[in-house]
């Protein structure tokens, strides 16, 4: 699973919370994998990050939640997936229906994985036949990190460090993402703690 060959198409809900987004975002950045979303996706992100900061009280939620998706989009341009309507006849069946533009444009991009925490919404048997398996962002994150531990560890500890609001040591980063249920991933990431 590198970049030059491994695709990934991630959901508006992987992205929503700030630190699963940093952690799927920084590991795209350091090539683990191709990360790839649609214009429904980030529009998605954006509401679901709205949301999350007007219920936390920042009274520029909006303003906020525009920033992510731009920082999203510049730098990760080619992530962007577009006209896939002609892949939405293949999504037939799926639980929500609101999820057919998803599979479309993870079809669309070759996508091999739809990394989601809307596990139920993407059943297996449907989208098997597609070549697509669906993964949660936590066993997704933990597999990659578990592709090369040295140089993901080397990765979030970059992204540890640019944490500035507040400052957070390798101890309060493993229990945030246990508190956001990045279990299996802290399971990965413990043994390195120290290089964290």
């Amino acid at each position: 699973m590198f970049a030059n060959r491994f695709t990934a198409f991630v959901d508006a809900c992987t992205l929503a919370g700030a630190l699963k987004r940093n952690i799927l975002l920084t590991l795209a950045e350091a090539e683990f994998f191709r990360i790839r979303w649609s214009a429904e996706v980030l529009a998605e992100t954006q509401s679901a990050i709205e949301k999350i900061l007007t219920h936390r009280g920042f009274v520029d939620a909006a303003d906020r939640a525009y920033r992510a998706r731009q920082f999203m989009e510049d730098a990760f341009a080619e992530a962007l997936v577009v006209d896939f309507d002609d892949f939405l006849c293949a999504c037939n069946g799926l639980p929500d229906p609101g999820d057919a533009h998803v599979v479309a444009a993870a079809l669309k991009t070759r996508a091999a994985t739809i990394v989601t925490d809307n596990l139920k919404h993407f059943p297996a048997d449907l989208l098997a036949p597609l070549n697509i398996e669906v993964r949660s962002a936590d066993d997704f994150i933990a597999d990659t990190i578990s592709l090369d531990p040295g140089r993901a560890v080397a990765a979030l500890r970059r992204m540890r460090v640019r944490l500035k609001k507040p400052e957070k040591t390798a101890e309060l980063l493993l229990l945030d993402m246990e508190a956001v249920g990045l279990v299996g991933t802290v399971d990965v990431l413990k043994p390195h703690a120290l290089s964290l």
